[in-house]
């Protein structure tokens, strides 16, 4: 059922158009009715086949303006001096009590970090928390030796992505709060990555489609092809 604000708001632009990414991200920032700053999500299609390996789009990187979201880190390491990674900005540190919580069914959390001696122990919680993109790998970056500085970039911006089963991918890139700009320069570097990380076993068009939207408003087409950034 579609409510009052959203037709209202749908009345304002074309549905099916597909806009330059700051016409798309102005429409997206109107379009914001709830009384909560709500996030500003990117939806790309993509031209892959997710059932090869050879074929995953996945990485990380880091957002010029961060993502505006607290991001809720749980670092799991044999190290005992837990107080360093904690004070950089986990939220829990820990190796066996950690992964006992979670067992019980605590994940109340956004990101998982781990060093790679304990990755073996990671296995038995390895269904639970691949089913909800939790398990750290080191592709992701999530799996290091270098644990506090890498909990510092989560936070300040850092995000990881990799494509779903039907071969889509989805990233936060901020807050309706952000000014245009902002979002606009996020949606710049998060548009360069993907398109840099084109398997070269993907054949015919790679981004299918492109969809920008906040937590509560409707998609806004962005133009796949031959993006013009403001100001070229």
């Amino acid at each position: 059922m579609i409510t009052k604000n959203k037709k209202a708001i749908e009345e304002k632009f074309d549905l099916v158009q597909e806009y330059d990414p700051d016409e798309a991200i102005n429409i997206c920032k109107k379009a914001a009715y709830a009384k909560f700053d709500e996030s500003v999500e990117v939806h790309f299609s993509l031209g892959i086949d997710p059932r090869h390996a050879d074929q995953l789009v996945r990485g990380t990187l880091t957002l010029p303006n961060g993502t505006g979201k607290d991001v809720r880190i749980v670092v799991v390491t044999d190290d005992e001096n837990t107080s360093p990674v904690l004070e950089a900005g986990a939220i829990e540190c820990g190796l066996d009590d950690v992964l006992k919580k979670i067992s019980d069914g605590w994940l109340d959390f956004d990101l998982m970090i781990a060093t790679p001696k304990v990755m073996p122990k990671l296995g038995k919680l390895g269904r639970l928390l691949g089913a909800r993109g939790l398990m750290p790998s080191p592709k992701s970056g999530t799996v290091t030796t270098d644990v506090i500085n890498t909990v510092k970039e989560f936070k300040a911006g850092k995000v990881e992505f990799r494509n779903d089963k039907e071969g889509n991918l989805h990233l936060l890139i901020g807050k309706v709060g952000f000014s245009a700009d902002q979002l606009l320069e996020n949606f710049r570097e998060v548009y360069s990555q993907v398109n840099k990380l084109k398997p070269s076993k993907s054949k015919g068009v790679y981004l299918k489609s492109i969809t920008i939207c906040s937590t509560m408003g409707p998609g806004v087409k962005i133009k796949p092809m031959d993006v013009k950034w403001k100001g070229n």
